[in-house]
């Protein structure tokens, strides 16, 4: 484990994260940091609290869409599968 520091609307965070998730970890955080402040100059009266919440919800709502998208890709590849399969097969007895 290495220890970190993330900064998030100019909060230094501290972390633990394993070794290979170092550069990962960065890249979130910053991730996480360019959508908290995306959402405060949008929604500059609002509280630091509303916002981070606002931005919170806004990248699950990626995170779930993202989800969803690689469901829907899975389901595809499954029939597309079942479907060349079912076509092989049906060569295959054509030529018995």
């Amino acid at each position: 484990m290495k220890s970190i520091k993330v900064s998030i609307l100019g909060k230094q965070y501290p972390l633990k994260v394993a070794d290979s998730e170092v550069e990962n970890m960065e890249k979130i955080a910053q991730f996480v940091d360019e959508k908290f402040k995306l959402y405060r100059r949008e929604l500059n009266k609002q509280p630091e609290s509303t916002i981070m919440v606002l931005a919170a919800l806004s990248i699950a709502e990626e995170l779930f869409e993202l989800r969803q998208s690689a469901n829907e890709i899975h389901d595809n590849e499954k029939k597309l599968m079942e479907s060349v399969n079912y076509s092989l097969e049906k060569l295959l007895e054509d030529f018995s």
